[in-house]
């Protein structure tokens, strides 16, 4: 089944399939009269997760010093991955349910998506096999996450919609500088993180080495590649997610995402 042309947006029947095409669609790109589009559905302005069925979806915690500081852990030696489950994706605009124990904190990253697979991937090809960046709020409920002797991020961190993508997805070569990305995010209009990508500790080309040493990455895979400080868990007083609450989160060349909060209580009213 392969993807065609759609006016000016190359789709799939499958959204996740444009990814397995990923060297004939840049070929295609390059040769094309109009822009290609992931994430927009035809004759709309309403941007959708440009990314709806990745088989993987990897994060990398503690990876920007300042975060880690805040955070009061060591800086670590290796990536420190987790995974969010792909049922926590939403769109780029959306409204949260918030959980029942409502520690709910903002965690603005950007996103690498994979565009060609593989194993044992060097740091200097790394880049060659990705699609593009995009942006992506990995949301946590801390109460569930820290709850227990063990930590569970995985699951602290897929509650439905805590994961919005987008809204598209941006090559590495248009960006001025791809190893230099301006992003952050806002509640209710206040700033509440900013960062560089190039704070990060390990960049994106050295996680995916690394992963690649042990997992085969598949196109359509998502990585999560960190955050900077400035989320609540770090903060003092802390002052987590409530009813009624917006979270804005913007970064270069990509756009921005809104997520809307509210409790169960406010839509039974």
């Amino acid at each position: 089944m392969s993807p065609k042309l759609a006016g000016n947006i190359f789709v799939a029947e499958d959204g996740s399939l444009l990814f397995g095409y990923w060297r004939e669609f840049k070929e295609w790109a390059a040769t094309a009269d109009g822009p290609a589009v992931a994430g927009a559905s035809e004759g709309s302005d309403r941007w959708s997760n440009p990314v709806p069925r990745p088989r993987q979806i990897f994060a990398i915690g503690l990876n920007y010093i300042d975060h880690a500081a805040e955070s009061n852990m060591t800086l670590p030696d290796e990536p420190m991955v987790f995974t969010k489950f792909a049922s926590s994706l939403c769109d780029p605009i959306s409204r949260v349910e918030l959980p029942d124990d409502n520690g709910v904190d903002w965690e603005a990253e950007i996103v690498a998506v994979i565009g060609v697979g593989g194993r044992a991937i060097s740091e200097e090809d790394a880049w060659g096999h990705v699609a593009g960046l995009t942006l992506g709020q990995d949301i946590s409920e801390r109460n569930s996450q820290l709850a227990g002797s063990l930590p569970q991020f995985s699951l602290g961190k897929s509650f439905a919609g805590f994961a919005p993508v987008g809204p598209k997805i941006v090559t590495p070569d248009e960006f001025e500088d791809m190893n230099d990305i301006s992003f952050g995010c806002t509640v209710n209009g206040e700033e509440v993180q900013t960062g560089q990508t190039r704070d990060m500790i390990f960049s994106t080309p050295a996680i995916i080495s690394r992963l690649s040493q042990v997992v085969e990455f598949y196109p359509g895979d998502l990585i999560f590649t960190g955050t900077p400080p400035g989320v609540v868990m770090g903060r003092n007083p802390k002052r987590y997610l409530t009813d009624g609450d917006e979270l804005t989160s913007r970064a270069d060349l990509i756009g921005e995402l809104r997520q809307q909060f509210y409790s169960k209580k406010t839509a039974k009213l």
